[in-house]
């Protein structure tokens, strides 16, 4: 099975710029998207084939998940059962027969870190939230989740430090889910692959430079971890200040 995963930043704006072409040619079981900056009725999207599953942030314009699924799920849930949390449209599960599959997206902790005590709240709710699942069988988890867990994961580790996404704090918590029986598909498959990443900044030329962050990932349930045929990174794939990520498993 493939699963894609792809923060878009803003939907409407990339199926102006090749989604829809994009979407097809990776022809995946799976398909989430997070960032769409969506309210309900603000888009028609549909493809062939996908049952679509959508997740909307209250403040409009902001945040927002999604899922294009070829395969029926038993059960569908928006958010974590936080009412604090689930405001924002971060988090789709889908309940299959032997595994769940989460998309979320990580709250920033933005500018000057004034949302680094939520995130921090965030992660061990969203981490109890996992934990719960995995209770019952294996997950897979994917999404922008807005920490580069290691520096081998972003271009300019040193003077990035203590800045959001790559604060001791965020990466402390990344590596206490690693930690609690989950694995990143990526690095289990290239431990020592550097210069490859998923969000460049619009900024100095950053994507030109490939001066990126590898902050969007494919994590699964340690369990299972040996199905994993191929962990990608479509860095040739534009649209968006992220590009798509890809997991392949055997399920």
């Amino acid at each position: 099975m493939k699963f894609i995963s792809w923060n878009v930043n803003g939907l409407r704006a990339v199926v102006n710029k090749g989604f829809k072409e994009i979407f097809e040619s990776l022809d995946a079981d799976f398909f989430c998207l997070q960032e769409t900056k969506l309210q309900e009725g603000q888009i028609d999207l549909s493809f062939e084939g996908y049952e679509s599953y959508w997740n909307y942030a209250e403040k409009k314009g902001y945040s927002g998940t999604a899922i294009f699924t070829k395969h029926q799920p038993l059960s569908v849930s928006c958010g974590i059962g936080i009412e604090e949390h689930d405001k924002e449209g971060r988090v789709i599960t889908l309940e299959y027969d032997n595994f769940y599959l989460v998309t979320v997206y990580t709250p920033n902790s933005q500018d000057g870190l004034k949302r680094l005590s939520y995130r921090m709240q965030w992660e061990d709710d969203f981490l109890s939230y996992l934990k719960s699942l995995d209770g019952k069988k294996p997950v897979i988890f994917c999404g922008d989740l807005n920490v580069a867990h290691q520096e081998i994961d972003l271009k300019n580790p040193s003077s990035n430090r203590k800045n959001a996404g790559f604060t001791d704090e965020e990466r402390a918590k990344m590596t206490t889910i690693l930690s609690s029986g989950f694995t990143d598909s990526f690095r289990l498959l290239y431990p020592d692959l550097t210069g490859v990443y998923s969000w460049w900044s619009y900024r100095f030329n950053a994507r030109k430079n490939n001066a990126g962050w590898r902050i969007d990932y494919f994590i699964v349930s340690d369990r299972i971890k040996n199905q994993i045929k191929e962990a990608k990174i479509h860095t040739d794939l534009f649209g968006s200040d992220h590009c798509p990520v890809e997991l392949d498993m055997d399920l």
